[in-house]
């Protein structure tokens, strides 16, 4: 038979185990939830930098889009074509 002092190391090393269990078990459970938040913050922001563009792009007077051909004058445009934009304005300034 077990003595005395084995049972007590047992029983203290099961009841650490098990409140480790259980911290570990929270810090998991709030990473996760904090991950999500950040998750759906950065997309409520990508969301709003979208709207941002697309309301930037609607208010572009007609000019500022086109002119001179079609070349187009807005530098934040994902087709701008800085040679080309360039070429447009010596012509004009000749």
């Amino acid at each position: 038979m077990a003595s005395t002092g084995v049972n007590v190391l047992r029983w203290s090393a099961l009841g650490a185990g098990v409140l480790y269990g259980v911290y570990h078990q929270a810090s998991l459970s709030t990473a996760a939830k904090l991950a999500a938040i950040d998750r759906k913050y950065q997309h409520k922001q990508h969301l709003i930098d979208q709207a941002k563009a697309e309301y930037a792009k609607s208010k572009l007077p007609a000019s500022a889009k086109t002119s001179g051909g079609d070349v187009i004058r807005d530098p934040e445009d994902s087709k701008f074509d800085l040679e080309a934009y360039l070429n447009v304005v010596a012509a004009e300034n000749k």
